[in-house]
């Protein structure tokens, strides 16, 4: 994958705090500020909170009833009035081709949200995704370090950290002042 565009790191102290930050991401990805879909691929150790994430962005988005992990079904879908979900979970591949054999490459739709976990199980084999969000264990809570990869997901990660303002150039003092 090529390097991101931008990349910021938040220490997310708790569960909540990963909930938190899934919903400050629904409207951007559901059309509520700019266009609807986008891809976001999510990497972690187990338990890092990639399925946490994922639900909280699916609840805030409004997907209502349950949302199963797609852990063995390795592909769950919603649709929110015209707006589909497709949240893959590439965990169980042995070998990065399987996602298509499986036929799943038509779903990667730039007018659906896709998210993936478990990107790296077909690792060069997908199209770079909007936002990779990368979750590790921190201390008490996890970072989370995001990565724009397409200009979407830069507005994306502007939106939710915006970036650091330019330093102040330094005043010159006026002539003849000591």
């Amino acid at each position: 994958m090529s390097a991101p565009l931008r990349s910021a790191t938040l220490h997310l102290p708790d569960e909540t705090a990963t909930e938190d930050l899934a919903r400050r991401l629904a409207p951007l990805v559901s059309g509520q500020h700019g266009p609807a879909g986008g891809h976001i691929h999510l990497r972690g150790d187990l338990g890092a909170g990639k399925t946490a994430f994922t639900r909280a962005l699916l609840r805030a988005c409004g997907i209502a009833g349950r949302i199963k992990s797609p852990s063995y079904a390795l592909l769950e879908s919603y649709k929110v009035s015209n707006l589909y979900f497709y949240h893959f979970d590439f965990y169980r591949f042995s070998d990065s081709r399987e996602w298509l054999d499986a036929g799943f490459r038509d779903l990667l739709r730039d007018d659906a949200v896709v998210l993936i976990e478990w990107p790296e199980r077909a690792e060069g084999l997908l199209p770079p995704p909007d936002l990779l969000i990368s979750l590790a264990y921190a201390g008490q809570g996890r970072d989370a370090t995001l990565s724009a990869y397409t200009p979407r997901g830069q507005t994306w990660l502007n939106a939710i950290v915006p970036p650091p303002l330019a330093a102040p150039s330094p005043r010159k003092a006026p002539p003849g002042a000591a």
